[in-house]
């Protein structure tokens, strides 16, 4: 009788052991699928973002997780806007037409929930003439508005000075300044007319003439901070966008 009572109470504590390693088992796998489940109708439903322009849009000279576009994706994320990583297409050195011939040679699917178009310093650099940049980026911003489906998911952002850098102090930064500004006031007329959204930073890459941390080493093009900066100008306008309040 000893023996049997033992050998029952033996049998039923492993009996509950197992009965709660089995609820825990099941438990996890619950979690994990309740987990899967989430991060699947999350990505069904994430916003979907293109990015098109030059060096200042490819990130140069900073980690890729730096560029501006990858910092506004992040901070819109963080706001609960659930957006997919972006599609980029630039390229340091890119002048309006290298551009829009990157864009045609490129298969992509509209329409993106938002497109941001930063174009025309190296129209400037290399002396092309402002009416060409006109025409062209009359174009360009034609096509992002076509990529988003509406001109309200079409955000241009100004082109910088970098006249202010190491490397901009040695050429003429009085008349950089100037053409810059001439490049700004076409971008800024045309996506006024064409009812899409504009975010001015040039004021702030200027802050870079007394704060060599917002230039990146090789003394030209903006640093993460520099990018973190303008990213807390665009992502008032980008988070309108996708919520369309506006």
């Amino acid at each position: 009788m000893k023996y049997t009572s033992l050998f029952l109470l033996v049998l039923f504590s492993f009996t509950a052991l197992f009965c709660t390693i089995n609820q825990e088992k099941e438990k996890e796998e619950n979690l994990r699928q309740g987990e899967s489940e989430k991060d699947e109708s999350t990505s069904e439903h994430a916003k979907t973002y293109l990015a098109l322009g030059d060096s200042y849009t490819i990130g140069e000279s900073v980690d890729t997780d730096k560029r501006f576009p990858i910092q506004l994706t992040k901070m819109l994320n963080e706001s609960g806007q659930y957006v997919a990583e972006p599609t980029i297409i630039a390229r340091t050195g890119w002048t309006t037409d290298e551009l829009e011939t990157a864009i045609i040679s490129r298969n992509l699917e509209p329409p993106y929930d938002l497109v941001t178009l930063l174009v025309g310093v190296n129209n400037q650099y290399r002396g092309r003439d402002t009416a060409e940049y006109r025409e062209q980026f009359v174009r360009l911003l034609e096509k992002s508005i076509y990529f988003a489906g509406s001109k309200k998911n079409v955000m241009v952002i100004s082109i910088p000075d970098y006249g202010v850098t190491p490397f901009g102090q040695q050429q003429n930064p009085e008349k950089i300044a100037s053409e810059i500004d001439a490049f700004n006031q076409i971008n800024f007329e045309e996506t006024s007319q064409a009812g899409a959204f504009y975010v001015n930073i040039t004021p702030i890459s200027r802050s870079a003439k007394n704060n060599s941390g917002l230039v990146a080493t090789d003394g030209l093009h903006p640093s993460a901070e520099m990018y973190r900066l303008w990213v807390n100008e665009i992502f008032p306008v980008a988070k309108n966008i996708l919520e369309k309040n506006y």
